[in-house]
């Protein structure tokens, strides 16, 4: 399973970038590009050398975040090589310059704001507060027992309960955090992993209840388990057991909620954990590929699950190289569907992503300095053409964010939207040397990767052997001792330190909440039919067992039966037990 066959696919590509970069494109005359080369030589022997000797030399190690060596100047030669028929336009294979035609002169991205804590009441007046502000889709965490399918009276809750995120262990849960929100109108996405499936039918039950038909429910649900076993760790059954309820997913949705995005394939966390964003591009678009083969296993034709496959990334403070690594990113799953998968249908071809500005680039020293590191990401995601943005708030190095903070970070968006006037233009930095140079760069990394990939047997045997587990770690150690020598600078930390005390109010999730849910909880158990919800986990259990049924309707019915989150993920545990992660050494 995820194994990408035994042809050279990778390794053909990966030879194929650097001999389309060997040819002289039709954009340049060749006597001008060596006339610019030779000009450019001059000017570092006459004039930049000397400069740079009387300051610091070059040699001292400009380089992306990735560690990609960057020279002081491009200039047309640098880019002389590319074949300006590759680039394409707007809304045109293989959209390296966009998914759409028009971009945000037809319609801007959808604003999010990471929404969630505490219980289901507080989540709701949240979710309305920021659809009063101006908010165009919703997006909801969740804390750690649901993460990992726990109910908020497992043991294992114990002062967990709404922390980082909303609590929720049965349908009525959902019911309260969506109470008055009208679902048939509204975007949601819902940051969820291990149980997703379980989420995804207690949003449809709440919709059901609403009045509101599953083929009208628009959102996402990440269910993304191979970055899971990457970087999250939230798991709860073995990889394979994992991929089948995905599979399962896949296939009811595609069937019964067409308008839903069942996966959202997240190098969001991979950056988080440590990785580059060549490593972030590379394992995110790998994963990708493995649900693509994972549809295909399923009997699923290309044209009806992967216009359902969305994307989530991270945008962090290499400016440039984010922007880069968006259009890179498009143009590589649009090829790569094509050749290798012989995908025809031009909305397969789509790679449509959301970006959240990163969290690990966020101080807790100086906190209001994050304002401005969230902006500078935001814009980098907008000029690398995000479907939708997620911005984080100032004061998420301490703690969930306040309401005040929460507004400044959407009002961040709604700036840059309404006012630099970015917008107004497409793919604004298509045809800079340095841009044009780094995307070729970045692409070029990404295809080693896919071989290196390919070479340890597909993507869930290099998952479970550990290489991309290893190549983020070594990375993150690098990236560390960079900024404990100084060679990365971070404001407030290792450059314009100051002492100070907590600098800023913070919001405080009391153990009131855990109480509250715990209460909740039983009051649902005591109302609900008892015999017809163990039934309805029977039938989750034999759909379990007895691969190829599809799990999705028995949980369903057993949702809708107020089986709590933690009955029917339990159920799972004894069925496909557990998994440990290899030692990385």
């Amino acid at each position: 399973m995820l194994r990408s066959g035994g042809e050279p696919y990778w390794k053909r590509k990966s030879k194929g970038i650097v001999e389309r970069r060997a040819r002289l494109g039709d954009l340049y005359d060749r006597g001008a590009v060596e006339a610019v080369r030779k000009g450019v030589r001059e000017w570092e022997e006459s004039v930049f050398s000397e400069q740079a000797r009387k300051q610091r030399s070059e040699s001292s190690g400009y380089q992306t975040a990735s560690g990609i060596p960057v020279k002081a100047l491009y200039v047309p030669s640098d880019i002389a090589d590319a074949d300006y028929s590759d680039q394409s336009y707007p809304g045109v294979f293989p959209y390296l310059r966009g998914v759409h035609p028009t971009m945000y002169r037809g319609r801007k991205w959808t604003m999010r704001m990471f929404s969630g804590f505490g219980t289901p009441e507080d989540t709701n007046k949240r979710l309305k507060l920021l659809l009063d502000h101006g908010e165009t889709g919703l997006s909801v965490a969740f804390d750690m027992p649901t993460l990992y399918g726990y109910d908020c009276d497992h043991e294992r809750a114990h002062g967990e309960v709404g922390r980082c995120g909303v609590n929720v262990s049965s349908l009525k849960d959902m019911e309260v955090i969506f109470d008055g929100i009208p679902l048939g109108t509204v975007s949601t996405s819902m940051t969820i992993n291990a149980p997703a499936a379980v989420l995804t039918c207690m949003y449809a039950g709440v919709a059901r209840k609403q009045g509101v038909p599953a083929e009208r429910l628009r959102g996402t649900v990440q269910a993304d388990m191979l970055k899971e076993y990457i970087a999250q760790k939230e798991w709860v059954y073995p990889p394979e057991a994992h991929l089948r309820v995905v599979k399962d997913l896949m296939v009811y949705c595609t069937k019964k909620m067409p308008l839903w995005n069942y996966i959202s394939i997240s190098g969001y966390h991979i950056r988080e954990a440590g990785s580059s964003a060549v490593q972030e591009l590379a394992f995110t678009l790998a994963d990708g590929f493995g649900y693509i083969e994972l549809g295909l296993e399923a009997g699923l034709k290309p044209a009806e699950f992967a216009p359902r496959l969305s994307f989530f990334f991270n945008s962090t403070m290499d400016f440039f190289e984010e922007i880069a690594k968006f259009r890179a990113a498009r143009r590589i799953w649009a090829t790569v569907l094509r050749e290798k998968y012989h995908v025809a249908d031009p909305r397969s071809l789509l790679m449509r992503f959301h970006t959240q500005t990163s969290g690990a680039s966020l101080t807790w020293q100086q906190p209001m300095n994050n304002i401005v590191r969230t902006t500078i990401e935001a814009l980098a995601a907008v000029l690398g053409g995000t479907q939708s943005l997620h911005t984080n708030s100032f004061d998420e190095a301490w703690a969930l964010p306040t309401e005040k903070a929460v507004q400044v970070a959407l009002r961040t968006q709604q700036v840059i939207a309404e006012e630099t006037g970015v917008p107004a233009v497409i793919d604004p930095l298509g045809g800079s040397y340095y841009v044009e140079w780094l995307t070729e760069q970045m692409e070029e990394e990404a295809y080693k990767y896919f071989d290196r990939i390919d070479a340890a047997g597909g993507i869930l045997r290099a998952i479970k052997s550990g290489y991309m587990q290893r190549e983020i770690a070594e990375n993150s150690y690098r990236l560390s001792r960079r900024v404990e020598e100084g060679k990365d600078g971070v404001v407030g930390v290792n450059k314009f330190a100051e002492d100070e005390r907590k600098p800023i109010e913070t919001l405080k999730i009391d153990f009131r909440a855990q109480r509250r849910q715990v209460r909740r909880l039983a009051q649902v158990k005591k109302e609900r039919d008892g015999p017809r919800a163990e039934a309805a986990l029977l039938g989750v259990r034999r759909a379990f067992e007895r691969e190829p049924l599809n799990s999705i309707e028995p949980m369903m019915k057993a949702v809708m039966e107020y089986a709590t989150l933690g009955e029917i993920v339990q159920v799972g545990r004894e069925v496909f037990g557990t998994w440990k992660e290899p030692l990385i050494v």
